[in-house]
């Protein structure tokens, strides 16, 4: 099953939670969370990249499954972290003491970040 294609975020759940656990100011957190997303995915083998634009923010990504990769996070920060496949639809990586769960099904996929006590869970749908 290939990730590749772009998906458009159409719910989320426990954004603002979330977002103060990791330490994002209110103000911020109140201009994000109505802005629509628009996530695209070019998958090649073990290869992905990422390019995600929410509003005038553009975060882009790069990994190899298995690999250390840097990445950048919803903070600005960057972090090392190696992303895991399990099965043929799910990628799993733990960032800075945060679980990140990506699921593809169908058309669908679903992006559950775990900090703490506090999950977010993102639902996005291929256009």
């Amino acid at each position: 099953m290939s990730f590749t294609g772009k998906y458009e975020l159409q719910s989320q759940e426990n954004f603002e939670p979330f977002m103060k656990a990791l330490g994002l100011p209110d103000e911020q957190i109140q201009k994000g969370k109505d802005l629509k997303s628009i996530t695209e995915i070019v998958q090649d083998g073990k290869k992905f990249k990422i390019t995600t634009t929410t509003g005038s923010k553009v975060m882009k990504n790069e990994f190899t499954v298995g690999e250390e990769s840097e990445f950048e996070l919803m903070t600005g920060e960057k972090a090392k972290a190696i992303v895991q496949m399990e099965g043929n639809n799910k990628l799993v990586a733990n960032v800075k003491g945060m679980k990140s769960i990506t699921e593809l099904s169908g058309d669908t996929i679903t992006l559950t970040m775990v900090l703490g006590d506090v999950s977010y869970k993102r639902i996005s749908k291929r256009i």
